[in-house]
């Protein structure tokens, strides 16, 4: 866990599809006002000036704002090629699971172009969220489209085809067309159940303000709009994101309490809602000689070790649970990502096994002497994949964020209490 002590700090946490996602977390001085979370625009990243000057100006006002790039876009990993518009998503949904992990649960999310359409669609599925605002976002997710239609017919015939945005090369492929049109942010609007804030200015030539009128007739109250006049898409401006900002920190206070009480006497300090999200606590039992009891959220389970070691045999031991977390995170992983992908995967297995090997035996480890440990992951897959779809998937098991945690540079740190 990390406290909030002003500055930025530079975030990576796993996406949809197990890639490293780039990020930067802007932090006010104490305890914040409330956690945001930034999309950016298509094709954009984390630093396109409107995402970087809205989240420091909400950081003066006693905001946390995490803005990110999207997998395959800026410094983040993975392939642009293989997203779509619900893995947009669905890396906001992973960056609201990395921040209630890690920090604080989001409570704001904003969206700036097709990253409003994003927050639109992924609001429902992050419970924290009291307020929603879109800056220049279209209704449709579709609205896309127009920027690649004179490769379209290359799109259609094979498959991909690539394409100039903002004097840069991108690969669309057609399951990104098919994705986009199959989105139906409107209705999540229906369902929203969080304050709505649609900026949009009314000379914008890139998404019409007819767009604005469409997301705010087809959500429920409270909703409001703000025009912001003669501003352009990508509110290159400094006077225009500062604007958004301040008008964004004031309708947002009315939604998350007093903001002065927030901001003074936050109710509850980080640390001691880290007991409840994203903390362990393991305390002996005093039963037998090894068992423990384990406390993860609402769940409670026992350790122990085998009678051949001096246990009971309670419960497992702790390499089990070692092993028990990177086979779930295993199984879980591929099970996204087949089906993201609409893959036939009917069922996952993950067989796991621990032990030591002599370094000397090891051919990739860059350790020589002595002993390493080795676990050996077996993968079974289920349904009519074919060979390829096996391969990949074998690929994806090793993005698995447990297995990243467990194949780098891990720091743990021990105090007493």
């Amino acid at each position: 866990m990390t406290t909030f002590t002003g500055g930025s700090e530079k975030i990576t946490f796993p996406g949809s599809y197990g890639d490293d996602l780039d990020g930067r977390l802007e932090l006010p001085e104490g305890e914040p006002r409330a956690v945001a979370l930034f999309a950016h625009c298509f094709t954009c990243n984390k630093d396109i000036f409107a995402a970087r000057r809205i989240a420091r100006a909400l950081a003066e006002q006693g905001f946390a704002v995490l803005r990110f790039d999207f997998t395959g876009l800026g410094s983040s990993e993975g392939e642009f090629a293989n997203t779509n518009f619900s893995s947009n998503v669905d890396d906001l949904v992973a960056a609201a699971d990395f921040l209630r992990a890690n920090y604080r649960a989001p409570t704001v999310i904003i969206g700036h172009s097709l990253g409003g359409a994003a927050v639109l669609a992924a609001a429902p599925r992050i419970p924290e969220l009291r307020a929603v605002a879109t800056i220049n976002a279209p209704a449709d997710p579709g609205h896309v489209q127009h920027l690649f239609a004179a490769a379209r017919p290359e799109i259609e015939a094979r498959g991909e085809a690539e394409v100039v945005l903002a004097k840069r090369t991108f690969r669309i492929k057609k399951q990104f067309l098919e994705d986009i049109a199959e989105a139906r942010v409107q209705e999540h609007l229906r369902s929203l159940g969080k304050a709505l804030l649609v900026f949009h200015a009314p000379r914008d030539q890139t998404v019409g303000v007819e767009n604005a009128q469409q997301i705010f007739q087809a959500a429920k109250h409270p909703k409001s709009f703000v025009s912001l006049d003669d501003a352009d898409h990508l509110l290159s401006r400094h006077e225009d994101a500062i604007y958004v900002a301040n008008v964004l920190a004031a309708w947002a206070s009315r939604y998350l309490g007093d903001a002065t009480a927030a901001t003074t006497a936050p109710t509850r300090p980080l640390q001691e809602a880290a007991t409840e999200h994203g903390t362990v606590l393991v305390a002996e039992t005093r039963d037998a000689k090894f068992t423990q009891t384990i406390s993860a959220g609402r769940h409670t389970f026992k350790g122990d070790e085998p009678v051949s070691v001096g246990g009971t045999d309670t419960g497992p031991a702790p390499y089990d649970y070692l092993l028990a977390a990177l086979g779930t995170c295993t199984s879980m992983t591929v099970r996204l990502y087949a089906e993201r992908k609409g893959w036939p995967l009917t069922k996952a297995t993950v067989r796991l096994k621990h032990g030591k090997i002599h370094a000397a035996d090891c051919e990739t480890c860059e350790t020589k002497e002595g002993r390493v440990d080795r676990i050996e992951r077996e993968l079974e897959l289920e349904g009519p994949l074919d060979a390829e779809q096996r391969a990949r998937l074998l690929e994806i098991a090793d993005k698995c964020p447990v297995h990243r945690t467990l194949t780098h540079e891990i720091v743990i740190e021990t105090k007493l209490r």
